[in-house]
This record gives C-alpha cells, sequence and structure tokens, in this order.
C-alpha cells in the first residue's frame, strides 16, 4: 500500500509522528519552508496539503522544537523554520526509538 493511498484518519494519525519526525530531520539539517517540506514529503509517498502542514510546523514551534522568521525575497517574503537546540535534542531522542523499532521490525 501506498502512503498516499491512506484514507483512514487513524491511519493517518499513526504516520503523522513520523512526518514531524521527518520535518525535525530536514530543519536540523538547514533552514525549510512550507512549500519545500511539502514538495520533500511528496519524494518520500507523503501526499500534504498546506493546511495539514502548516498546523503541524506551527505545533512544532510552539513546543519549542522549531523557530520560524520571515525573510524578505524581492517583494515577496517567505517563513522559514529552523530547529532549536531542543529540537535537536528531541530529534536525537526520536532518532534513538526509530533504530529500536526499526530492529524490531525487520525482525
Amino acid at each position: 500500500m501506498k502512503l498516499t493511498e491512506i484514507k483512514r484518519v487513524k491511519d493517518q494519525e499513526l504516520l503523522s509522528g513520523l512526518i514531524r519526525i521527518h520535518i525535525l530531520y530536514h530543519a536540523c539539517k538547514e533552514p525549510i519552508f512550507g512549500l519545500g517540506m511539502i514538495e520533500e514529503l511528496q519524494r518520500h509517498g507523503y501526499k500534504l496539503s498546506a493546511g495539514t502542514l502548516y498546523p503541524m510546523l506551527h505545533g512544532l514551534e510552539m513546543r519549542g522544537l522549531l523557530r520560524s522568521e520571515k525573510i524578505r525575497l524581492g517583494r515577496r517574503s517567505r517563513r522559514v523554520y529552523r530547529a532549536t537546540a531542543a529540537g535537536r535534542k528531541t530529534l536525537a531522542k526520536a532518532r534513538e526509538k526509530v533504530r529500536l523499532l526499526l530492529g524490531e521490525l525487520l525482525e
């Protein structure tokens, strides 16, 4: 089953944690922005709308895992997100949990 075929709310809720980890991973590597993350997640089989992604970004920011700033790009502006120190620590913990889970899933 492709990730884009998951329609049931319960299945989507399960995957939302993986999406948040994915977002945090990229924000630790470099500054991210909404449309760029939508495109990145699509490359991995996730199909998210802006109405789904932006609340996730805002939630991660409210929890102190991301911080954002508006930057000017000519006449336009864009909100860019970066991982905080707490976000990097949380990703390190999540990475270990995912490693343990992956080991069990592949037994």
